[in-house]
């Protein structure tokens, strides 16, 4: 990008860090990791980003997940405006909360009820304290690496923006709240093991992203889930799903319907909201009616299952239900990723790319990356030269080696053609 083009993201840059911490929203935004000064979209088409500086970007973010449809999808649109003109927001039940409650328990294996919330951070925080109500009890394990939105107890060795930023460890929670998290690696049965073995009684929930998204893309090894499972089962501790990214992307039913895994509680968000704020927990319905107004777990939330959200959501998963696009976007995530590391191999640079239907990443890594460790071993430099190649040459990637890409049905061939061309031009620049 000239910088003749990049002034006004650079003007909005300069005025948004006089009022915003950062000049961000949310921390990854601010090219940190990559380095650059980051640019303002000013509308959003099917597969294309508009810039405020009249660039056009093939977008393999995709609001971080939710824009499975691709931008402005005309049908998700419709159903908003529809729904507006009912108005934004009640206060009180609304017919398509039911609806919404319904098709999601129709969908999700392990789900019997659930409820909203307003985002992927309300669901995974109600998860946990769902989960210490019903056991009675504390402790909570997560796993290096994972990311479950900046709830307290569990921004403990995350990833996402804290990874990013190297401060896993968030400033401003109590040494108290971390004593009752226990992080273990990804892929090593034999930690959870021993972590319930020396905690006897006393872990409430082990809580994972089946297939880690936040730290780039890394996928179990064969039966670790079940086995996750089964000693989850074994030890009275609730097993919890972090189904925000995966969830209703790598299969209508998400990472458990795909493995044949089913958790006591799952999180939700990004495609039940159609592109609005939105998420959503359940599970089985003993431990759901614990919740309050019937049971003694208190969780509200004013605008949860906002009649507008609803409408986006209902209309994005209708489209997934009645034209099902996985083997599709399979087929197109198989083809990205195989070019990719075709390209790496001629230009004798280590790559590899994982990648589950619509969700790709990268690693540049000798060492195959099947935990936290080995994801930040990988060379991030050769990240960011392969992201400003991109982004010069019209293709955004996540600002970060450790976010995940996403692609959507509204990628078509000719747009996925461009794209490789130019990532496989920029390994080879590498």
């Amino acid at each position: 990008m000239a910088d003749s083009d990049s002034r006004i993201s650079e003007r909005l840059f300069e005025r948004a860090q006089k009022t915003i911490p950062g000049g961000v929203n949310s921390p990854v935004r601010a090219f940190r990791s990559v380095g650059g000064t980051p640019f303002f979209t000013k509308s959003a088409d099917g597969p294309f980003l508009f810039t405020a500086d009249g660039q056009r970007l093939i977008d393999f973010v995709c609001t971080w997940g939710p824009a499975i449809h691709g931008h402005n999808n005309p049908t998700i649109r419709a159903s908003l405006e529809q729904a507006i003109k009912n108005g934004t927001s009640f206060g009180t039940p609304s017919p398509s909360e039911v609806d919404m409650a319904e098709r999601i328990v129709a969908g999700v294996p392990s789900v019997e009820k659930v409820r909203m919330v307003n985002s992927g951070t309300e669901a995974t925080m109600s998860c946990i304290r769902l989960a210490r109500g019903f056991t009675g009890r504390d402790k909570i394990v997560k796993f290096a690496g994972c990311y479950h939105g900046h709830v307290d107890s569990l921004l403990i060795s995350a990833g996402s923006g804290a990874l990013t930023h190297g401060s896993p460890d968030s400033a401003g929670i109590p040494a108290s709240f971390a004593r009752e998290t226990v992080v273990i690696d990804y892929n090593d049965p034999d930690a959870l093991r021993e972590v319930f073995a020396a905690n006897p009684e006393q872990i409430a929930a082990v809580i994972i992203e089946p297939y880690p998204a936040n730290v780039g893309l890394i996928l179990p090894r064969q039966g670790y889930l079940q086995e996750v499972r089964r000693l989850c089962s074994e030890n009275g501790a609730l097993l919890i799903f972090d189904e925000v990214m995966t969830g209703f992307r790598v299969a209508y039913g998400g990472v458990q319907e795909k493995e044949a895994v089913k958790p006591d509680l799952t999180a939700m968000g990004k495609i039940i909201g159609g592109g609005l704020p939105v998420g959503a927990f359940g599970g089985k319905a003993d431990i759901m009616n614990q919740l309050a107004p019937i049971g003694p777990v208190y969780q509200a939330g004013t605008l949860s299952g906002n009649p507008l959200a609803m409408a986006a959501g209902l209309a994005s998963l209708h489209l997934l239900s009645e034209h099902p696009p996985y083997a599709k976007l399979e087929a197109v995530g198989l083809r990205l990723a195989t070019a990719m590391e075709e390209a790496a191999t001629e230009k004798g640079i280590a790559l590899q790319v994982p990648r589950t239907g619509s969700m790709f990443s990268f690693f540049f890594s000798e060492k195959p990356v099947t935990n936290y460790p080995a994801a930040t071993a990988a060379n991030g430099d050769l990240f960011a030269k392969l992201f400003h190649f991109a982004l010069e040459r019209g293709v955004y990637l996540p600002p970060s080696p450790f976010e995940t890409c996403f692609i959507s049905t509204a990628h078509d061939e000719a747009t996925i053609d461009q794209a490789c061309e130019v990532l496989c031009r920029g390994i080879k620049a590498l």
